[in-house]
């Protein structure tokens, strides 16, 4: 008789490790309640722009199908070259220094395994993007928090950042505007991380896929500071600017040597990203800055309107910059970030996301994307209102 078959033993030990995405958890509790309003989501509420998705049909009526070369279309990379050149003075090889992704988390997977050795440190500045640390863990790394605090605005400090190396540091993730808190960093706060990363030799993974939604002033692209073009990975693309989160279209850029690198694993894996979506691509850079803008100011009136509101409620909020989220301080209810959200979502049918999903330095604070109507964001405040009132 055969030995019976016990599958879990095969189970990476790593797998172990890692635990569901506490995001998608809430979204699971939801779905099983009527009459709920989410402010979990981190996915715009638009529609695609139309000219986006012409652009997609025709190229299925013309028959355009078929793979692509697997670091993208030419002419979409060419299309991102000179877009980068122009609005950041940063210039990229379309032939050897871009490649078209299946989405940001790819593009995050890529280069994370790309420059990863087992034992490698990553420094992850937390509150972070729920992505970070699994896909450290899943390249054989050792993620490396560094915390930041409401009292600097969740901006990441250079002494903080300076503290946290170690002889065993690789590499440092960067992500402003930031999720989930909405945080933003200036040119001189940029500097003077910088400074340490060129001299303690590090690299720089900077996802800047909210770099369009900023609220004050102009998004720095880290890349563009002086010495950091070639010690930096810069990571973006097209779901959250242009509405186009299903399309799973991003890119990532860097040095040859380090594209070629994330290349072969994309070439292996994904292979290339789909070919209408690459169409629809050009097209957003090409004319989308007009409804880019347009829905831009739109999230602007609903950040001051929950930012506002929160406040007025007793919940603590600081005006955020950029992205779509506000992160407000729950502290004062006696109540921890998970008590709190699963208790809202309960009695009122509100969703927010715990802050200690987005890392030890998130206890304490809720994450509200206001990436949905204006008539849901008041009366999810009325909820929330109420919800205070009763504690």
């Amino acid at each position: 008789m055969r030995k019976a078959c016990r599958p879990s033993r095969f189970v990476a030990d790593v797998m172990k490790k890692v635990p569901p995405s506490g995001i998608r958890r809430y979204f699971d509790l939801a779905s099983e309640i009527d009459d709920v309003i989410s402010l979990g989501v981190g996915e715009p509420d638009f529609v695609t722009p139309w000219h986006i998705r012409e652009a997609c049909i025709h190229s299925l009526e013309c028959g355009e199908t078929s793979y692509t070369s697997n670091y993208g279309l030419l002419e979409l990379r060419e299309e991102l070259s000179r877009f980068f050149s122009d609005k950041y003075g940063t210039s990229y090889n379309p032939n050897s220094e871009i490649l078209v992704t299946s989405g940001v988390s790819e593009a995050l997977d890529l280069a994370i395994r790309a420059i990863t050795n087992p034992g490698d440190e990553i420094l992850i500045p937390q509150p972070s993007y729920v992505a970070y640390t699994p896909s450290v863990m899943f390249a054989g790394g050792v993620p490396s928090p560094v915390d930041t605090c409401l009292e600097n605005e969740f901006k990441l400090h250079a002494e903080d950042l300076e503290a946290a190396i170690t002889d065993k540091t690789k590499a440092l993730i960067l992500n402003y505007p930031n999720n989930p808190t909405g945080a933003t960093m200036g040119r001189k706060d940029f500097e003077a991380i910088a400074d340490v990363v060129s001299e303690h030799d590090i690299m720089v993974i900077s996802d800047e896929v909210y770099d369009c939604l900023t609220y004050h002033g102009k998004h720095t692209c880290f890349a563009s500071l002086d010495g950091m073009r070639d010690r930096t990975i810069l990571l973006n693309g097209f779901s959250k600017a242009y509405a186009m989160t299903g399309f799973r279209m991003a890119y990532a850029m860097a040095p040859r040597e380090v594209i070629s690198s994330m290349m072969l694993i994309h070439q292996y894996s994904m292979l290339c990203a789909p070919i209408m979506g690459q169409i629809g691509a050009i097209e957003a850079l090409r004319n989308g800055t007009h409804e880019m803008e347009r829905m831009v100011r739109d999230y602007d009136r609903r950040r001051h309107l929950i930012v506002n509101g929160l406040n007025k409620i007793g919940l603590e909020c600081f005006e955020p910059s950029g992205a779509f989220y506000a992160f407000p301080s729950v502290q004062n209810t006696g109540l921890t970030s998970e008590e709190f959200a699963e208790k809202l979502l309960f009695e009122q049918k509100v969703v927010t996301i715990p802050g200690n999903v987005f890392g030890k330095a998130g206890d304490g604070f809720l994450r509200c994307s206001y990436a949905t109507s204006r008539e849901e964001i008041e009366e999810a405040l009325a909820r929330i209102g109420s919800f205070v009132d009763g504690l």
